[in-house]
């Protein structure tokens, strides 16, 4: 190869320009990341003890295998609440806020 054209390739293949995007919308998703992280851990298994002790043996005065079972219901219903919040959430974070008719 010709010592011109190898000099010119090495310097195209320099070190990419730093990412200089919206570091705004960045964090955003990273907070609704970790928001959304926190509930599918949380809300699941204290819906599940709650509704266990307090609901089904309390209440309802069922037996502790029943409980088990039906609290369990709860929680992976919890589970599934959680994920399509967060679906929806992801879905509509880029849309713009204002609904008006495009021009």
């Amino acid at each position: 190869m010709d010592g011109s054209v190898r000099a010119s390739l090495d310097a195209a293949a320099g070190p990419p320009p730093p990412f200089r995007g919206n570091e705004s919308s960045l964090v955003s998703a990273l907070k609704t990341l970790l928001f959304f992280t926190i509930l599918m851990v949380t809300l699941p298994i204290g819906l599940y003890f709650a509704t266990k002790a307090y609901i089904f043996e309390g209440s309802m005065k069922m037996s502790s295998s029943d409980s088990y079972f039906y609290a369990a219901i709860v929680a992976v219903l919890a589970v599934h609440v959680v994920l399509a919040l967060f679906v929806y959430v992801a879905w509509n974070e880029g849309t713009p806020k204002g609904k008006g008719k495009d021009d």
